[in-house]
């Protein structure tokens, strides 16, 4: 493998996706901590521009382009933030954008892909191998792949929310961050590990997706089929080589939570701090919670990894708990 991306490489990132990615803001709650008995400081990233982090990776790895892979246009995979933030930093950017997304991703989701101007190519994730798909249209067409997360600019990218996080509130005891293929884990791995060395980081995933907690423990990648669960953002199958050599390096301990649980803290957010998260991003207030007494008393961080959630689906989850 070639090196890993260092905090180096998040600095830079910084530097290039400033007074494009909103510096998103870091909100408190009463009432959580009081319930934990410790201090939460919230990363809202459900504010960046699409409505999460993605579009820090996205824009940083665009940036780098030259003008012959600017000229014929970029390539993703995603179930839906990472092909918006793809789709607007091409946009931003001025090339064009092919997205290979699930037939099920949400219906917001794949909307506002194409209405970032990308041209979407749909699959069925339980059955056709998007990998294949993508190396045929980028053979095709000499398009150039960035993946959701294994990626060196995409996790540089994905880095800096912690950063800005970890500036803004200064030392944290503890941070949790959501995770499906670990661009964003292992990105704030990364600036943790630099900022706050003693700082515990936690992964959280879903209990249907344990990939990464498997993974972790036994010190090698293992793959999963397709899980089925809510958070449609953690529905992959590995983690990547990138970040899964981060995640063993740096990161302490990766928690799962069940869906049930993504729904309380939807609801928790939605209804005492007046904001939409999809389920994806209430991983991190999930694992928190799962933890419980042991942050008493102690500095916490949470990441909330994104808002884009179709409201139809909002509504129903929160009525069906």
């Amino acid at each position: 493998m070639q090196n890993l991306p260092t905090y180096e490489d998040v600095l830079a990132a910084a530097r290039r996706i400033e007074g494009h990615a909103h510096r998103t803001p870091v909100l408190r709650s009463r009432t959580i901590e009081r319930e934990l008995g410790a201090e939460i400081f919230f990363k809202a990233e459900n504010f960046q521009r699409i409505g999460a982090f993605k579009f820090r990776g996205a824009f940083n790895a665009l940036s780098r382009f030259d003008e012959s892979q600017r000229k014929a246009g970029v390539l993703a995979f995603s179930s839906g933030n990472h092909a918006q933030a793809i789709a607007l930093s091409a946009s931003l950017l001025g090339m064009s954008s092919t997205i290979i997304m699930p037939e099920d991703a949400p219906a917001a989701k794949m909307a506002a892909t194409r209405g970032y101007g990308a041209t979407v190519v749909t699959f069925d994730r339980y059955s056709e191998d998007r990998d294949a798909i993508a190396r045929r249209l980028a053979e095709e067409q000499g398009l150039t792949l960035i993946p959701p997360y294994d990626h060196p600019d995409i996790i540089a990218g994905q880095g800096t929310a912690a950063k800005e996080l970890l500036e803004e509130v200064g030392e944290l005891d503890a941070l949790f961050v959501c995770l499906g293929g670990g661009g964003l884990l292992s990105g704030s791995a990364l600036a943790a590990k630099a900022l706050v060395p003693g700082c515990k980081i936690y992964g959280v995933e879903p209990e249907a997706g344990d990939d990464g907690q498997q993974s972790f423990r036994s010190g090698k990648i293992v793959r999963i089929a397709t899980p089925k669960t809510i958070a449609d953002g953690a529905q992959t199958q590995s983690l990547g080589n990138y970040t899964f050599a981060i995640i063993r390096r740096d990161v302490d301990d990766i928690l799962t939570v069940a869906d049930s649980e993504l729904v309380e803290s939807m609801r928790f957010f939605a209804s005492r701090m007046k904001m939409i998260v999809e389920p994806t991003g209430c991983l991190g207030l999930a694992g928190a919670r799962k933890l419980g007494p042991q942050l008493r008393g102690l500095r916490v961080g949470v990441i909330v990894s994104g808002g884009n959630v179709d409201l139809g689906q909002f509504c129903q989850l929160l009525r069906s708990a």
